[in-house]
């Protein structure tokens, strides 16, 4: 059963990953516009988001 289940995790990590690049791509496009018009606070916001959206990827390709 164990084996079952870490099948089925793996695969939704396999789908999550590609959306994950999405998401990480418009939040890096949203820390550039950020940057460009000096908005410190979303700037902060974006590299906290940034941050956790990282450590995800890292575990699903664990």
């Amino acid at each position: 059963m164990e084996k079952v289940i870490q099948t089925l995790k793996r695969r939704d990590g396999e789908q999550r990953i590609p959306v994950l690049k999405l998401e990480i791509d418009y939040e890096l496009q949203t820390l550039f516009d950020a940057m460009q018009v000096n908005d410190h606070k979303q700037v902060e916001k974006s590299k906290r988001i940034l941050e956790l959206l990282r450590n995800e990827w890292i575990r699903l390709e664990a």
